[in-house]
């Protein structure tokens, strides 16, 4: 991989010649991007990735906005840009968040449609060598292609084998439903009383991502399209919190925030616990050589009809200069290209979206020296959109249901009240 990790001060190179042309380009040929992402961490990938993409095309140069704090964050910012007419020119938008920003933007006519850029490079022939369907389906919206899968992340379980053995279970071939994992947390409690089976952290995290996880892991859906009202008002939502209660009660789960819980499994006091990709290196770290580390799939009770949430972001053209879109498009196709995504993925431990990046000279050879990243790109066929609710209240939505889920993990209302009321309040916050 021949990538320039410089760092380059504001993020601006200036535009050399034109790329590819064999002639020199005049200056009023020169193109700037101004562009937006969400969360300044991911600067340790954005920079070096502008960096080669304007020594490949010099007569492009991004801009990179000042990141905004996270997707909510974001999304607000654009939000605010599309009224004064002020918008940035290609955005990183949440996934769970592409249709509030399409259904506002697209009446506007402030967001482009991919469609005919995809056409140009071949239809759905150039999206079938790329992204799977499941992962090119994460940017779109109505039918239609507006962005396309630059990150990528679905919940997978940490595990400590040494705990899991000892329990009677096979840290390789752990059990692929709730059912058969709450009962190997149960045993692995019962070796040592101060050792906590499990760890299902919904009730500290910070967005609804691993609440919305239970939910469609069993085939379910978070939302009813034709009433706008709560998809989880059935046996699948009243499931999904006597799950959350079985943690607790039969998985002897400790009822901590994710960094508390995280914490805890580094020093080998969890059996497995549930969380994202993008903390392999970090618990790694926390491990040590205290136990062998393991990672694995994400369960599922309807294996045929269920999948795994997807976070992460896609990258949307806002600007409707026809020469600037052309530029953005380039943009778009060397940040989901299989070297791109190659570097994201050392850098995050997230799922590469293309296809090609998983191949002999991007990720295999890393894969083999990291098994544990590996496993989150073994649920890519599984991967489902993650949801976002009518209204734009999303944020909200999930604080008042996180509060429900809580009382239902500490035994103060049942799983069947606990329902009523989490459907009658994210009724209510949608309408």
């Amino acid at each position: 991989m021949n990538i320039n990790r410089r760092t380059a001060l504001g993020g601006l190179v200036l535009g050399l010649a034109a790329a590819g042309l064999g002639q020199p380009t005049l200056a009023a040929d020169k193109i700037t991007l101004d562009v937006l992402y969400n969360l300044p961490g991911f600067t340790k990938f954005h920079q070096p990735l502008a960096d080669e993409f304007m020594k490949k095309n010099p007569d492009v140069t991004i801009n990179f906005l000042a990141p905004a704090a996270g997707y909510n964050e974001g999304q607000q910012q654009v939000l605010r840009a599309a009224v004064t007419g002020n918008l940035p020119d290609v955005y990183f938008s949440g996934y769970n968040l592409t249709a509030e920003l399409v259904h506002t933007l697209e009446p506007r006519k402030q967001i482009t449609d991919l469609g005919p850029f995809i056409e140009a490079d071949g239809g759905q022939a150039f999206l079938d060598k790329n992204y799977s369907p499941k992962m090119a389906a994460l940017g779109q919206i109505d039918g239609k292609q507006y962005g396309l899968p630059v990150n990528a992340s679905s919940p997978i379980i940490y595990i400590n084998a040494d705990l899991v053995s000892k329990a009677g279970g096979d840290p390789d071939n752990m059990p692929k439903t709730f059912a058969g994992l709450i009962e190997l947390a149960a045993k692995i409690h019962a070796l040592d009383p101060k050792v906590a089976g499990m760890g299902y952290d919904i009730n500290g995290w910070p967005d609804d991502w691993l609440w919305q996880a239970l939910i469609v892991q069993q085939g379910g859906k978070m939302v009813d399209t034709a009433t706008k009202t709560a998809g989880f008002d059935n046996e699948i939502g009243l499931n999904a919190l006597k799950l959350v209660r079985q943690f607790v009660t039969e998985g002897h789960q400790t009822l901590l925030d994710w960094d508390q819980s995280r914490q805890q499994f580094g020093a080998g006091l969890t059996g497995f616990i549930f969380s994202t990709p993008a903390h392999v290196q970090t618990v790694e770290g926390l491990v040590g050589d205290r136990f062998k580390l393991k990672t694995a799939t994400f369960p599922l009770d309807n294996a045929e009809k269920g999948g795994v949430p997807t976070g992460g972001n896609s990258a949307v053209i806002l600007t409707q200069d026809k020469a600037k879109q052309d530029a953005a498009w380039k943009y778009l196709k060397w940040i989901t290209g299989p070297e791109a995504q190659n570097l994201i993925v050392r850098i995050t431990g997230y799922l590469p979206t293309n296809k090609l990046a998983t191949g002999p000279d991007f990720l295999a050879p890393y894969y083999a020296e990291h098994p544990n990243v590996k496993t989150a790109s073994l649920q890519a066929d599984r991967s489902l959109p993650w949801a976002g609710y009518p209204g734009g209240d999303s944020v909200r939505i999930w604080r008042t249901q996180r509060d429900i889920i809580g009382t239902v993990m500490r035994g103060e209302v049942t799983p069947e009240e606990g329902l009523k009321q989490i459907v009658a309040q994210t009724n209510a916050l949608m309408n």
